[in-house]
């Protein structure tokens, strides 16, 4: 298990840097990964996808599915425009969850 350094915080990340254990993530600690990722600031809106991940992934125990998202939170294009390159990835790695088993 390899650690970290995020927002002044050693946290526990797996090879691909998503978080081992999500008790350890914080909105600073979002805001440090999502500067890694090429999201310079979280906006109202990405917080808005943030939090509906983790209440959909407490609920449901997995990631919910881009068609999902579109449904229940934002449009697909808006989606993409706010996580640009790999849109359900960055967010969940954000949000502090695993990585979507559906994504390679």
């Amino acid at each position: 298990m390899a650690t970290k350094i995020l927002a002044g915080v050693n946290v526990d990340v797996n090879e691909e840097g998503y978080l081992n254990d999500n008790s350890q993530w914080n909105k600073e600690i979002a805001a440090a990964i999502a500067k890694e990722e090429g999201i310079a600031e979280l906006t109202a809106e990405h917080w808005k996808v943030i939090e509906f991940l983790q209440t959909d992934y407490k609920e449901k125990g997995a990631l919910p599915t881009i068609r999902r998202i579109n449904v229940a939170c934002v449009p697909t294009k808006e989606f993409y425009t706010l996580f640009p390159g790999g849109p359900l990835k960055k967010a969940a790695k954000i949000a502090g969850l695993p990585k979507p088993a559906s994504c390679v």
